[in-house]
């Protein structure tokens, strides 16, 4: 099996395994799937409502990275959780240290 071929062979296993969670939960667990460990660790899910899911991201270089990607992942993140996305809105973190 081809590399891509077992990337959406595990893609569908997660998808059906996720379905007792809690939606937001479930948009989590598909994320660093959708778009890969280094991007998902740059962007925490810190909510979900009526198909929006917000995201803080570390910076304003992922800001812009993931925003230019934000159709693409809706639908991805979307198609593994299981969960309506209409849009993702990304703000950048934060941080108080």
């Amino acid at each position: 099996m081809s590399l891509e071929g077992m990337r959406d062979l595990l893609k569908g296993t997660l998808g059906r395994s996720l379905g007792a969670l809690r939606d937001e939960d479930r948009l989590a667990a598909a994320w660093p799937v959708a778009c890969g460990k280094a991007m998902a660790e740059r962007g925490i899910i810190v909510g979900y409502a009526d198909g929006v899911m917000r995201v803080q991201v570390e910076n304003g270089t992922w800001l812009r990275q993931l925003m230019s990607l934000r159709i693409q992942l809706a639908g991805e993140v979307a198609r593994i959780a299981g969960v309506k996305v209409r849009e993702i809105h990304f703000e950048k973190r934060n941080d108080t240290r």
